[in-house]
């Protein structure tokens, strides 16, 4: 398998089997079927309320007729207490009806919000690592928040101005019709002159939210690069650079909201001008035809207040169309995400792995990262079980590379990779993973307890076993002196803690799994001489019995190993023991002779294998995905 590279965009919707542009009419089928059906009896009690709400509008303004007629003009003291104890009553149950369909409606676009939001993680957490790759991390956030947001407030105002909105209207127009059909018709062939213009803002709408939260992915992307990464945008005095980066992207986001504000501020005047003209028509039409004796007054003042009445409602239906298509392209975005198809999957036969000791192999295998550049090719390499071999060789070489294809975080292109003579491409990925323990050298913390993040290989583990993985990995004492031991919040990334405490939360992670298979990528690289023979201690414990694989800066700690491969460039260039590498006076003799002459070869883990540091969680084995 080839993993791409990526896109400018992000997330581009035709990579990976995901969807293509889904028209308006297949994304609302897919919000409706899919996130509103669920909870439609919420949704039909919020319809109640809000046919409710929509028939007291027009029994106000058919009130202001007895009004006028009775009231005023033939000063009946009777309707002079009824009217207004009606008007109060309507208006009372009205109110009811907008707070219950406020929040009923509320309920419904939260719920969506949140089961979109679920969806999208749970999806996006079981990916490839490959997709995490090639997309930026801001978008993504952007996607589960601000995208969701949008969605929420187009559902809300959506069925709102389609149920409630549009049957006040509905209502209104053919109380303007019982009164006086031939006003109410200049009225009715007034406001649908708007239809045109406001369907072309729609769409220019739709396109202005679509780049604008482009433009919050990117900055979402700025802001965790430039804090996570704090600490050297200091040390190399570049806070003047990354300010004026970050006052270039806001001024590009200012001018787009301004933008969208201008198109979305349009219809206003738009509906302004028409209400005008349509109170302006009615006023002096009906004034002519209450003049000439063939309207009664109070039929008039109902019409005119109807008409009044029906302006707020119009004007939310001319706004729904710009609220629809933001809401739209943020669908678009989230279901491209949903729709992305991740690389590593289960065959429908995959059985689970049969253990028996763990040996691992690597026959003519190859990978590239990057099309025709590949980062291991023809690699045969063999781990027996129960023995511990080293990968050494100078950065690029593939080390990391081949840590990264036994868990499955990426598949071969040719050859294959098995443990205990099974293929892992036939194998269920929680079988295969369960059996591994993986230490890295970029550190994964989470901002939870020591306990908790000892503990997230092995949830079900109790607190002695902890404990007891926490000693074995000389981590114990240092966390007993943290203010509330255990329960201590490590950060963010476990800023709280040195790198070299975290790098022995992360052994400690390990030794609890007490996995059959252990994965080390430069396990002890940021522990101090002391710390490190002490772990290195436990790790030899840890080893006996258990087939592991290590990578190395430090040549000294894999001296020990049962076997040694050393790589570049992606293939074996050397193969055996310490001593017998020694007296071949090769590549791996070079490196030796380097690192304890005093200087330095870097043997880091490979560019190629790294991802971007603010979802470097998803290189270490989660047992629960």
């Amino acid at each position: 398998m080839t993993v791409e590279s990526p896109d400018s965009s992000g997330v581009n919707a035709s990579q990976d089997g995901s969807s293509e542009y889904l028209s308006t009419g297949a994304l609302v089928m897919r919000l409706v079927r899919g996130y509103l059906l669920p909870y439609r009896v919420m949704l039909g009690a919020a319809m109640l309320c809000m046919v409710v709400a929509a028939a007291s509008q027009p029994l106000l303004a058919w009130l202001m007729e007895p009004v006028v007629r009775d009231v005023f003009m033939n000063h009946d003291q009777t309707m002079l207490v009824l009217v207004p104890l009606a008007i109060m009553c309507i208006m009372l149950i009205g109110g009811a009806a907008n707070f219950g369909q406020s929040v009923l409606m509320n309920w419904v676009g939260l719920r969506i919000v949140s089961d979109l939001q679920q969806r999208a993680f749970s999806h996006l957490i079981n990916l490839d690592l490959a997709f995490f790759r090639r997309t930026s991390t801001g978008k993504l956030i952007a996607h589960l928040t601000s995208d969701a947001y949008l969605i929420r407030q187009a559902t809300s105002s959506t069925l709102t101005s389609l149920v409630k909105d549009l049957l006040t209207v509905t209502f209104l127009v053919a109380l303007m019709f019982y009164e006086n059909w031939r006003l109410a018709l200049v009225v009715f062939f007034v406001f649908p002159m708007a239809a045109w213009p406001i369907s072309s803002l729609g769409k220019r709408m739709r396109k202005v939210v679509t780049t604008t939260q482009v433009e919050i992915g990117s900055f979402t992307t700025l802001l965790t690069e430039t804090f996570q990464g704090v600490r050297h945008v200091k040390a190399y005095g570049m806070e003047k650079y990354e300010s004026k980066r970050a006052e270039a992207m806001i001024e590009r986001l200012f001018a787009l909201y301004m933008r969208a504000t201008r198109t979305r501020a349009m219809t206003t005047p738009m509906m302004e001008g028409l209400g005008g003209v349509a109170i302006g028509v009615v006023i002096w039409y009906g004034g002519s035809q209450v003049i000439a004796g063939e309207s009664e007054p109070g039929a008039f003042f109902a019409l005119f207040t109807a008409l009044l009445l029906a302006y707020r409602p119009i004007r939310s239906i001319a706004n729904l169309n710009t609220a629809l298509q933001e809401g739209l392209a943020a669908a678009q975005r989230v279901f491209t995400v949903l729709d992305q198809e991740t690389d590593i999957v289960e065959r429908d036969d995959a059985r689970s792995l049969s253990m028996n000791g763990g040996c691992i192999k690597f026959n003519s295998a190859k990978f590239s990262y990057v099309n025709a550049v590949p980062a291991i090719r023809d690699v045969t390499i063999e781990v027996p079980a129960g023995h511990t071999v080293a990968l050494v060789g100078p950065s690029g070489a593939g080390k990391s590379t081949l840590l990264n294809l036994i868990p499955r975080f990426y598949d071969v292109e040719s050859g294959n990779v098995q443990v205990d003579g099974q293929d892992v491409r036939s194998l269920t990925l929680h079988s295969l993973r369960k059996a591994i323990a993986l230490v890295s050298q970029d550190i994964a913390l989470f901002d939870d307890t020591v306990l908790a993040n000892i503990a997230y290989g092995r949830m079900e583990a109790d607190k002695e076993a902890i404990v007891a993985a926490a000693k074995s990995a000389a981590a114990h004492d240092f966390i007993m002196s943290l203010p509330d031991g255990y329960d201590t919040l490590v950060g963010e990334r476990g800023a709280k803690l040195s790198g070299g405490e975290s790098q022995r939360i992360a052994i400690a992670r390990a030794l609890l799994k007490n996995a059959p298979i252990l994965l080390l990528d430069e396990a002890t690289a940021a522990l101090d001489a002391e710390s490190e023979r002490e772990v290195q201690n436990a790790l030899a414990t840890l080893k006996r019995g258990r087939t592991t694989l290590v990578i190395a800066h430090r040549l000294a700690t894999v001296r020990d190993a049962d076997f040694i491969y050393v790589l570049d460039k992606g293939r074996v260039v050397e193969q055996g023991s310490h001593d017998e590498l020694l007296s071949k006076e090769g590549l791996y003799s070079r490196l030796y002779s380097l690192q304890f002459l005093g200087r330095t070869v870097s043997t880091d883990v490979e560019e190629s294998d790294e991802i971007d540091t603010s979802i470097s969680s998803a290189q270490v084995y989660n047992p629960i995905a």
